[in-house]
């Protein structure tokens, strides 16, 4: 399966999911149900989801250029029964209905720019138990601009090693602001070109290695 157009299932065979994801899945089905109308808008197209393990942890890699880009990666990952667990800034959590969503859906809370040892060992053991975690190597929302990659994305992987990192380029989320004009956005999966991050690498070049791959599928916008 290279490319789908959104849809509510995938075949049989690739739905397996690990046990310990059902954690907030009634809510990860209810918020989906309420953004459907979000996702027709959006005109969400997938690829590459032959590329997202079907069980087992993994490392999920993103731009983040808006604030559709989570939301329409966790769509993506749902088409095969994948829920995913967000490093997201602990600012977040101030505003309480948005917290009690956050905990509920098991996202980890990370203080950026500090070395969150905790949200570290939350993400490394989720992962072990056959979790998919989410992480932006630019730190922030970047609204289509050239940010620095930060090192977040290499502590982690070095911490699970023989966890799969899987890059996720998002386009077209940035097209909100043409609104209303209807934006068309495509989530594309993809096995790093240059190769599974490696022991001897420093990790600033790990962390801008992947992040450029990512940047070749989604540009800077103009």
């Amino acid at each position: 399966m290279s490319t789908s157009i959104a849809d509510d299932s995938v075949a049989a065979e690739e739905i397996t999911t690990a046990v310990s994801e059902r954690r907030g899945w009634m809510l990860y089905q209810t918020v989906r149900l309420i953004l459907r109308p979000l996702r027709w808008w959006a005109r969400i197209q997938v690829k590459g989801l032959e590329h997202l393990p079907g069980k087992g942890g993994a490392l999920i890699v993103s731009n983040h250029d808006s604030w559709l880009d989570p939301l329409a990666i966790i769509e993506a990952m749902m088409w095969k029964q994948r829920q995913l667990r967000f490093l997201a800034k602990h600012t977040l959590w101030k505003f309480r209905p948005l917290a009690w969503i956050l905990d509920e859906a098991a996202q980890i809370p990370i203080r950026r720019g500090e070395s969150d040892t905790a949200a570290l060992e939350a993400a490394v053991d989720a992962a072990g138990r056959g979790e998919t975690i989410g992480i932006f190597p630019e730190g922030t929302l970047s609204r289509g601009t050239n940010l620095r990659a930060r090192r977040g994305i290499s502590r982690l992987a070095r911490a699970c090693p023989g966890t799969p990192v899987v890059l996720v380029a998002v386009t077209g989320g940035t097209d909100l602001k043409r609104f209303p004009k209807r934006p068309l956005v495509t989530v594309e999966f993809f096995e790093p070109a240059g190769g599974q991050p490696r022991p001897d690498e420093d990790d600033q070049e790990m962390a801008q290695r992947l992040l450029d791959e990512i940047r070749a599928k989604a540009p800077i916008a103009s």
